[in-house]
């Protein structure tokens, strides 16, 4: 039985209140090292799964086979600072190989397997890729399967349905960016675990009718594009991190875009995707500490947008 609006909000206060409230070092490495990350709910079924993800369009769609030093330093990095969900697809190229590769080189597969189908090809040629998807990870078994933009929603989505119940994958969802009347009426008609959605300090439209809906509807929610592709560093460019970001134990811009993610009770995982090891040390850094209330978002909003 899903989770009342109400139960997601309390557990998710009581895993924030749980943490260590000291504020975090200037090193976001040391800060994520010294606590551990923030874990939240999936509301379907109560596992817990830390609240930063890995996304990884564009940013490992590079040749499976190449040094690729950084990329390998970013997955053990990843995993160390308590990182467990990756989240791929077959639109982003060699993605999905370049992760079993990096996870080949560092000895690890206990990771939470996202990825997506994305074909209107029908049945067959979906069974197809999500077989292929899952071999190029490595994964025995796909976590989480997502019909990618609603492609060919409703073949890929039966056939998710089925693979969820023979066992085949664990979870089923969908990703969307723009026809919210269709994953609104998804989450209150079929029984969703998880939706991926744009959402941002900046780009909002999904807190009128969405993110109530998941909260009521008992669906987890993984943010794409958390930083807006890089805009928002852009809006604060030359502008200092504001003195009262360390009441909620922040301690730069990234973190700041990620916790006012974290501070909606809907929210279970944003997903940047980077392929540079400060970056993921930074973004990671955002899962400790406490994380700002509502008032707190508001402010923060304001100080961004203006």
């Amino acid at each position: 039985m899903p989770a009342s609006r109400r139960e997601l909000f309390l557990a998710g206060i009581a895993g924030a209140a749980a943490l260590p409230t000291r504020g975090l070092a200037q090193d976001p490495h040391q800060a994520a090292s010294m606590q551990a990350i923030a874990r939240r709910r999936i509301p379907s079924t109560g596992e817990l799964l830390p609240v930063v993800g890995l996304g990884t369009s564009q940013t490992l769609d590079v040749d499976p086979v190449a040094e690729n030093a950084d990329l390998v330093t970013v997955m053990r990095e990843f995993l160390a600072l308590g990182g467990t969900l990756i989240d791929s697809s077959p639109m982003y190229r060699r993605a999905e190989a370049v992760v079993g590769e990096l996870l080949r080189r560092v000895g690890r597969d206990d990771v939470f397997y996202a990825t997506k189908v994305w074909t209107k090809d029908g049945r067959e040629a979906g069974i197809k890729q999500m077989q292929e998807s899952a071999e190029k990870m490595g994964a025995k078994r796909i976590d989480l399967m997502q019909v990618h933009n609603l492609t060919g929603l409703d073949v890929q989505l039966a056939t998710l349905e089925e693979w969820k119940a023979a066992g085949k994958i664990r979870y089923l969802g969908v990703t969307e960016m723009r026809d919210w009347a269709t994953v609104e009426k998804l989450m209150n008609e079929r029984s969703l675990d998880f939706i991926q959605i744009p959402y941002s300090i900046g780009v909002r439209v999904v807190e009128e009718r969405i993110l109530p809906t998941a909260l009521d509807q008992g669906v987890a929610v993984l943010v794409m594009r958390p930083f807006e592709r890089g805009e928002l560093f852009r809006k604060v460019q030359g502008k200092p991190l504001p003195a009262w970001a360390a009441d909620f134990d922040c301690t730069s811009w990234a973190q700041f875009f990620l916790k006012w993610l974290l501070g909606h009770p809907a929210i279970t995982c944003p997903i940047p995707a980077t392929s540079k090891p400060h970056h993921l040390r930074d973004n990671m850094a955002a899962g400790v500490g406490r994380m700002p209330d509502a008032p707190t978002r508001k402010k923060m909003a304001e100080l961004v947008l203006g």
